[in-house]
């Protein structure tokens, strides 16, 4: 019997941190990760990010993101083009204790986004050129991203969660960039480098994972049941925390396509 390689089945982005994700048929990839992927986030008046965490609503707003910026989109609202020209004012802000340069200045933004949450809030850009870089790799820039520029799920390590939470659960609701099939449970935890397309990537920590993840992509609500933070916890807690999916840095750039073949190098 011939193994046949996993595959890459699935591609998303999430332009605003957050915020409702894209799949992708393909896309480029780079050391920054998938283009436009978390350029912007939410923050508080103080500047500090903000999330699905403390504001699960934000799921349900749509971005689509263009070379001139970013749209808007929610139920019940009227859709808002923000133009990066709009981010005008350098400003200080942080994502986990890490704090860096960004931009703001869209009232407008600021305003649309505070009236659907129902909080003052702002909307933030990483600039042209985002000033952030991976803490253990200061060669590596980095968007507004928790902690690296992408991160890797298998496909069977959700089919086995769903199975033991006892009903499907989204792929989106982890908001992964790279999605593999065609390998066993948790697979991803034993690669150190893998090639898709031209590029190799290199695995660098587990992800730890937060009550984000009892958030419904769909209706923007956490689930009562603290489902699968709960299920997860049960099998999947380490020292540092509870794991579901692996941070990974692109090594070069290259093109990727769903279908395409992932070897584990390492």
């Amino acid at each position: 019997m011939i193994d046949t390689p996993p595959v890459l089945s699935a591609l998303y982005r999430y332009p605003v941190k957050s915020m409702r994700g894209q799949r992708l048929d393909a896309s480029p990839v780079s050391p920054l990760g998938l283009p436009f992927d978390r350029m912007w986030m939410v923050a508080d008046p103080a500047g500090r990010f903000v999330t699905g965490r403390e504001y699960p609503e934000l799921v349900l707003i749509d971005a689509v993101p263009s070379a001139l910026g970013l749209t808007l989109s929610a139920p019940g609202r009227t859709p808002l083009f923000v133009p990066s020209s709009a981010f005008t004012e350098p400003c200080q802000t942080s994502v986990w204790g890490d704090r860096f340069a960004a931009w703001e200045g869209s009232a407008e933004a600021a305003d649309w986004i505070s009236a659907y949450i129902g909080a003052r809030l702002k909307l933030l850009w990483t600039g042209a050129e985002t000033a952030r870089r991976v803490k253990v790799d200061d060669s590596v820039p980095l968007s507004f991203a928790d902690g690296y520029p992408l991160l890797i799920i298998g496909q069977a390590s959700l089919d086995d969660l769903s199975a033991r939470v006892g009903r499907p659960l989204a792929m989106e609701r982890f908001r992964p960039n790279l999605v593999v099939s065609g390998a066993a449970p948790f697979a991803e935890d034993g690669w150190k480098r893998i090639r898709i397309g031209t590029a190799t990537f290199r695995i660098a920590k587990p992800c730890e994972r937060c009550v984000f993840t009892t958030v419904d992509p769909e209706t923007g609500r956490k689930a009562l049941d603290q489902e699968p933070l709960r299920t997860l916890a049960k099998y999947r807690k380490t020292p540092d925390g509870v794991i579901f999916g692996q941070n990974v840095i692109a090594e070069g750039s290259t093109e990727l396509q769903c279908g395409m073949r992932v070897d584990v190098l390492e």
